[in-house]
Formats: C-alpha cells, structure tokens, sequence
C-alpha cells in the first residue's frame, strides 16, 4: 500500500549569530548636583564628563526628576514618586517607588537591572538607595535620594 502522507528530509537551519552591539555612552557636560549648576573648568568652560559618567548622571536626575511635570522630557523620563507616596501604608509607598525607580532605568537600554532598594523614613521624609548595574562597566549606588522634595 503506498504512503497516504509524503516523507521527505527536514532543511538544515543555519542559526546566525546577531551581531552584539555594545551600548553607547556619549560625553555630555559634568553636573554638580549638590550645587546645581554645571562644573567649570578654571577657565570659565564646562567640564565634559566620560560616557559612563554621563550615563550615571543621567540615572540620577531621572530619579530626581517627577514624570510628565516638565514638557521638555518624553513620558518616558522621570519617576512617578508624588502617586506612590499617596499608597496607604508604608510599604506599599516603597513597592511603588521601587517600581517607579526600576521602569525609569530601564527605560535606557544601557541600564541591565535596578537591585537591593533600601528605605529610611525620616518623620514623613522617604530616602532611597539602591544599586544601577549596566549592560556594561561596573555597577552604582545611589545613595540617600531624598524622594519627598521630588
């Protein structure tokens, strides 16, 4: 009796490797959070900062900066901390503002994780640290935000 189904040999796949692109880390201008403005060199001239640099710089003041407040920066940029601190209870305030903090990272393909969040409530202020590991180069701390002057 003959086959009801025809058999034939399976294709060789050939898997290609994708090439891995090292994320980008421009120079930007160094800026001193504690003052609030630019660092100059002794010339009068704006210090540029490494790539890395700015990348840290840039996680530091999205972290610093509240979501959809300012027209200049995207829906992607900034932290909804005034949402988590209206949560019922304390530790639902830092579920939400370890939340918030993460997906702000991780919006830049440069940031790998977001880990080992701890809180300090001072009165009703909330301080936060935690550690930004890249996709490359050596992680960060954060330490001591402030998030109630967000």
């Amino acid at each position: 009796m003959p086959d009801l189904y025809p058999t034939f040999e399976p294709p060789t796949i050939v898997e290609q490797e994708q090439p891995q692109l090292a994320p980008e880390y421009p120079k930007s201008y160094l800026f001193d959070f504690v003052k609030g403005d630019f660092v100059l060199d002794g010339a009068g001239r704006i210090v540029i900062a490494d790539g890395y640099t700015a990348w840290v710089q840039w996680g530091v003041k999205a972290v610093m900066t509240e979501r959809f407040s300012y027209l200049a920066y995207s829906g992607n940029y900034g932290v909804e901390i005034e949402e988590a601190l209206k949560q019922p209870t304390r530790a639902a305030v830092e579920t939400e503002v370890e939340r918030t903090i993460t997906e702000a990272l991780l919006a830049d393909p440069r940031t790998y994780a977001v880990r080992n969040f701890s809180f300090e409530w001072r009165g009703n202020e909330l301080y936060v640290s935690f550690n930004v590991i890249p996709v490359v180069g050596d992680a960060f701390r954060i330490e001591g935000v402030n998030l109630s002057g967000v």
